[in-house]
């Protein structure tokens, strides 16, 4: 048995419970060899390294682009990688050897960065191919780190295992992120030892310019397919749900227990990811099965994704949506009738590199969906001087969404769930797969939709 597992950066930052739970110990019951483990920054240090994930605060590398005193946050960080060592030490984990690793890492780091400067400063190079090159460097630091710990503290407990350090630091080589990937596991017996590796690849494509903060599932989907793992698994702080835990409660949150790639890219379209849908292909075309499992419930089985599966009985898995979408509607007149009259509009999304979440249509109106932090006023301006009117509202969009979800009455229950708590639905779409009922509805009714689903779809129709 040969198993590929990511965790998560919250899970890293409670190593106890992985150690206990997940990984285990020569001597517990169920403890293996044969499983390889990519792990992710301890949680909170990309935004560190880069920018808030979340608000967007600057990161060292916001700073270095800026021109802003990058230094003294890289210290910063130290300081902080430091102390989250500290709370590892009563695991096993040497203060000493460890700190040295990180140290150095992030000196000569802070080198590179310097050296970096020096060079747009002449004016020689290009400034996007330098700042794209920080970014790769300094999102491979957090990685590194709880890589390197993660061996220290196995050593340190009797564990056999090895590290696999895919961000290439000293390696001049130019290689891919799958060549890169096939080399460092040339020699590797994961049947001999725990095999961690760091979550970001150094690849000559550019592993964060290609995916950004999804990066570490790309790396684990290529391991485990170049492996031909026989099970890919994700260690995450919540089961896969009927809904959010944090909107609907945990006692109303009803784990999955299987579903197929076609829910997970689903999921990914509105940003709920089980898994990055670039992940997940490779996985779905190599056959493998990916769980998805709760790090702070290692009993449960979790959620099994496969590319076959079709629930036994009709009904919805899961409620999720977001609240930071806009709507951006078209409404023209000579529309009617006019064939290919939205190839236009595409191909300004396609200029503006936005990617609509869904798509309605009338005779005279093209109603688009898109992430409010892709919209731009310069394509609004566009649209605007060549049709005849355009509105962008603010809104939020809740999906009811299942491997088989084809049955009579289900969206007319759904609307209803909607309309007997008063939330009216401005646009609706449902493709002939039927996978995905999609409802744009007030941005401040938002929880309340996903509640109301919930409570009607899901958990008052449990098996």
């Amino acid at each position: 048995m040969l198993t590929v597992e990511k965790i998560g950066g919250t899970s890293m930052l409670q190593f106890q419970t992985v150690l206990n739970d997940i990984i285990g110990f020569p001597s517990s019951e169920g403890f293996r060899y044969g499983r390889v483990f990519v792990v992710s920054a301890y949680a909170g240090v990309t935004n560190m390294l880069l920018e808030d994930k979340k608000t967007k605060a600057a990161g060292i590398y916001q700073r270095f682009i800026k021109g802003e005193d990058y230094e003294t946050a890289m210290d910063d960080l130290l300081s902080e990688a430091l102390k989250i060592n500290d709370t590892f030490i009563d695991l096993g984990l040497n203060p000493k050897v460890c700190r040295v690793f990180i140290v150095e890492r992030v000196m000569q780091t802070k080198a590179y960065l310097n050296s970096m400067e020096d060079i747009i400063a002449s004016g020689y190079v290009g400034r996007d191919s330098i700042y794209s090159a920080a970014r790769e460097l300094l999102a491979s630091i957090g990685e590194a780190h709880s890589a390197f710990n993660t061996v220290n503290i196995l050593r340190n407990n009797g564990i056999l295992a090895e590290l696999v350090d895919l961000t290439g630091f000293r390696d001049s080589k130019q290689l891919s992120i799958s060549d890169r990937i096939e080399k460092s596991f040339k020699n590797i017996n994961p049947q001999e030892a725990i095999i961690v590796a760091t979550g970001y690849t150094k690849g000559i494509e550019g592993i964060m310019r290609q995916y950004e903060r999804g990066y570490s599932e790309i790396t684990f989907s290529k391991i485990a397919t170049h492996l031909a793992a026989d099970e890919a698994i994700i260690h995450k702080e919540y089961h896969l749900s009927s809904a959010d835990p944090k909107i609907v409660g945990v006692d109303k949150a009803i784990p999955v227990g299987r579903t197929n790639y076609d829910v997970a890219d689903q999921l990914a379209d509105i940003g709920m990811e089980a898994i990055h849908p670039n992940a997940s292909k490779p996985l779905e075309i190599a056959g493998i099965n990916l769980r998805i499992k709760n790090t702070f419930e290692p009993n449960h089985p979790g959620t099994v994704i496969s590319n076959d599966y079709i629930g036994p009985q009709a009904k919805i898995e899961i409620i999720a949506g977001s609240d930071k979408i806009v709507v951006l509607e078209i409404h023209d007149t000579s529309m009617v009738g006019e064939s290919g009259f939205d190839l236009d509009i595409m191909k300004k999304f396609k200029m503006y590199n936005i990617s609509y979440i869904m798509k309605t249509t009338n005779a005279n109106s093209i109603s688009l969906v898109i992430w409010q932090a892709d919209l731009d006023q310069a394509l609004v301006s566009e649209l605007e001087a060549e049709y005849r009117t355009v509105t962008v509202q603010e809104a939020a969009i809740v999906c009811a969404i299942g491997s088989n979800i084809a049955m009579p009455r289900i969206l007319a229950r759904a609307a209803n769930a909607l309309a007997k708590n008063n939330i009216n639905i401005k646009c609706v779409s449902q493709s002939l797969r039927q996978v995905n009922m999609q409802f744009v509805i007030d941005r401040e009714m938002y929880a309340k939709a996903i509640i109301s689903l919930n409570e009607d779809l899901c958990w008052g129709n449990q098996e």
